[in-house]
């Protein structure tokens, strides 16, 4: 059964990279030609270089990020009312850099792990330097409730794009 499953996953797969160009009424198009309008070239594949030169894509569609992990701080913060006004923080400073494009994607992990990680924020840098600046403005950081390792990443360039759709998907933020 786990065969059939793998061989499934990779036609699946296979056929789903497999791109046909089509001409008029489905019959095979022909090779593009050098100097073709760009425009036209645009329609053809989809592909919008305004969008790409406004996201930072490189000729792949991706760019370079900075992941930051979260990790179990040193902090023993009993007091649930000062751990309740750290998250509030932690959530507003969050929102802020999101508003700010600073911060691309974040979210807790939805199990323990024995990194004892838990969430990752996707900066919008390729500078670690910048990224950790901007995560020490998080008040559970700057409590000790979080630590962080910093890892750089390459990504699609239309990662930021997600945020716009999230809002018109949520009914309530956290």
């Amino acid at each position: 059964m786990k065969k059939f499953i793998l061989l499934s996953v990779l036609y699946f797969f296979t056929t789903s990279c497999y791109i046909q160009m089509k001409g008029k009424d489905g019959k095979p198009g022909e090779d593009g030609k050098s100097g073709q309008n760009s425009s036209v070239t645009e329609r053809a594949s989809g592909f919008k270089q305004k969008l790409a030169d406004s996201l930072g894509a490189d000729k792949y569609g991706m760019k370079p990020y900075v992941i930051v992990m979260l990790t179990t701080g040193s902090a023993k913060i009993e007091d649930k009312a000062k751990m309740d006004e750290l998250m509030k923080g932690h959530m507003s400073n969050i929102g802020k850099l999101a508003k700010e494009g600073k911060i691309t994607v974040a979210g807790p992990f939805s199990e323990k792990n024995n990194r004892n990680y838990r969430g990752m924020f996707i900066f919008n840098t390729k500078s670690k330097e910048e990224a950790e600046s901007w995560v020490k403005t998080d008040p559970a950081v700057a409590a000790g409730v979080f630590s962080y390792e910093i890892f750089p990443w390459y990504g699609s360039a239309a990662l930021p794009l997600y945020l716009k759709y999230h809002k018109e998907i949520a009914k309530e933020n956290p």
